[in-house]
C-alpha cells in the first residue's frame, strides 16, 4: 500500500494592514507572519499574505477571497467553511491611559464618560466593555495603530485599547518624532486572555492540521521563540 504524499499548497491568508511588530505589510514580515509561514513550511506549504483593514479580514474569508484568515475578529467562521487552528500568537490587550489623568478602570461602568480608541473589531471582541460606547459614539475603531497612540497623547481620546507590544512599538516610533511630547501612561488589565480569540482559520482541513503540526515543531525546536526575540530586540 502506497502512502500518499501531502500536496504542497500556496495558502493565501488575510492579514490586517501593518500591525508592527506582528505585521509589517510592505516587507511581508513580522512576528505573526513569520510564525505562520514557518509553521506552514514544515509540510511544504507556502504562505501568501494578502492585506485588508482589520474589520474586513473575516469578510475576505467569507467572500472566498482567501484560503485562510489570521483570525476571525469576533465573527464565527465555522459556518463559512472555516477550520480553526491553534493560535500562532496571542495579543495581550489592555487599556492605556495617561498617568496624569489618574483614571481607574476596573469595570465597564468606569468607561461611561470616556472616549476609547482601538483596533477595528474590538467592539465585537469585547462587547461587555465597548457595546455601550459604540452606541453612544464614544468608541473609534481604526486600523492605523500609530493614530491610536497619537490620539491618546493629543488627549483627543481618553483610553487606548491595544496589545502591549504594539502600543510600546508605536510609542518608540513617536519618540523619533521631535514635535510630539511623550507622556507617561498607565496600563489597566481588564480581561483574561483567551487563546481561542486568536486562532487562524483555514478553508482546507488538511492544511489546518499541517499548520498545527508545524506550529508544534517550531515551538519544540526553538524557532518560535527566536522569531519573537528577533523583533522585540529591534
Amino acid at each position: 500500500m502506497l502512502t500518499s504524499l501531502t500536496k504542497a499548497e500556496e495558502v493565501y491568508m488575510a492579514f490586517g494592514q501593518d500591525i508592527p511588530p506582528y505585521i509589517f505589510q510592505k516587507l511581508n514580515k513580522g512576528i505573526e507572519i513569520d510564525i505562520i509561514s514557518a509553521a506552514l513550511a514544515h509540510k511544504g506549504h507556502t504562505l501568501r499574505p494578502l492585506y485588508f483593514p482589520l474589520g474586513r479580514v473575516p469578510i475576505a474569508f467569507k467572500s472566498k477571497l482567501v484560503d485562510a484568515a489570521m483570525g476571525d475578529m469576533g465573527v464565527n467562521l465555522k459556518s463559512s467553511g472555516g477550520f480553526y487552528a491553534d493560535p500562532a500568537v496571542i495579543y495581550n490587550n489592555v487599556f492605556f491611559t495617561l498617568k496624569s489623568k489618574k483614571l481607574s478602570i476596573e469595570q465597564p461602568s468606569d468607561l461611561d464618560t470616556l472616549r476609547v480608541v482601538s483596533f477595528q473589531g474590538a467592539e465585537k471582541r469585547y462587547p461587555k466593555w465597548l457595546k455601550k460606547l459604540q452606541k453612544e459614539r464614544r468608541f473609534y475603531g481604526v486600523s492605523d495603530q500609530l493614530t491610536q497612540v497619537k490620539l491618546l497623547h493629543y488627549e483627543r481620546y481618553d483610553v487606548v485599547l491595544s496589545d502591549r507590544y504594539i502600543f510600546n512599538y508605536f510609542v518608540k516610533e513617536m519618540m523619533l518624532m521631535s514635535d510630539l511630547e511623550i507622556h507617561e501612561v498607565e496600563e489597566h488589565k481588564f480581561t483574561t486572555v483567551n487563546p481561542d480569540d486568536y486562532r487562524p482559520v483555514f478553508r482546507n482541513e488538511k492544511v489546518r492540521d499541517d499548520f498545527n503540526l508545524g506550529l508544534k515543531k517550531i515551538k519544540e525546536n526553538g524557532k518560535f521563540q527566536r522569531i519573537y526575540d528577533k523583533y522585540l530586540e529591534l
